[in-house]
């Protein structure tokens, strides 16, 4: 049976916007109210890519971040975030691009990102992507957030097509294994750099068998 893929599902923070250090940063600057903080290391190695929810869960557990307080810290971080967004958010030329290209060639394309929407609206308006997306799938639309694949299911149900019909571009660990769970064909990169229209065609043809 000829494989043929249809669509391609992008992660956001890392893949499309280089956003790792404005997350870390702006979580940081909200924990340094309550004289708290996490290190560069914990940041890269134990919370990359995971929703602040669960960063905070597991603040609690491991440094005694009252469990009370997560409401005002997440709304604090939400806040930075946006600060340092309208400041950095700019459009990248390959980026926009790849998308013009691949919306040309009939590829349908969607974002699911641990992000909430609000922020990932921001993003893709500031970035001049949002036009070529179908839909968005954020933390707020699932149960639960990546390394779990319930968003990536969504995505591709509401794409109406099978997990064999997408490829999904993803950069952390938790968003790679979301997306494998997902039985997506699955573009692993290291940075933004790496989402350029000669790499997913590339990507694209050797998943088709056509390399």
């Amino acid at each position: 049976m000829e494989k043929k893929i249809k669509a391609v599902i992008f992660d956001m923070d890392g893949v499309l916007i280089e956003a790792k250090d404005w997350h870390y940063e702006a979580l940081n600057e909200a924990l340094s109210l309550l004289g708290m903080g996490i290190s560069r290391y914990d940041h890269l190695v134990t919370y990359d890519g995971l929703p602040t929810r669960k960063k905070l869960d597991m603040l609690s557990k491991t440094e005694g971040l009252p469990k009370g307080l997560h409401q005002f810290i997440n709304d604090m971080k939400q806040k930075y975030t946006m600060n340092i967004v309208y400041t950095a958010c700019k459009p990248t030329f390959h980026h926009e691009y790849a998308l013009s290209k691949l919306s040309k060639q009939g590829y349908k394309m969607a974002v699911c990102s641990n992000s909430i929407r609000n922020t990932i609206e921001i993003m893709m308006e500031k970035s001049f992507l949002s036009k070529y997306f179908e839909f968005y799938v954020s933390n707020e639309d699932v149960e639960n957030g990546k390394p779990d694949p319930e968003m990536y299911n969504l995505a591709i149900k509401k794409l109406g097509l099978t997990p064999h019909d997408c490829m999904i571009i993803e950069d952390n660990e938790n968003g790679i294994k979301a997306a494998k769970a997902s039985g997506a064909w699955v573009m692993e990169v290291d940075t933004v750099d790496d989402v350029n229209l000669e790499n997913i065609q590339k990507h694209i043809a050797m998943f088709e068998g056509r390399m």
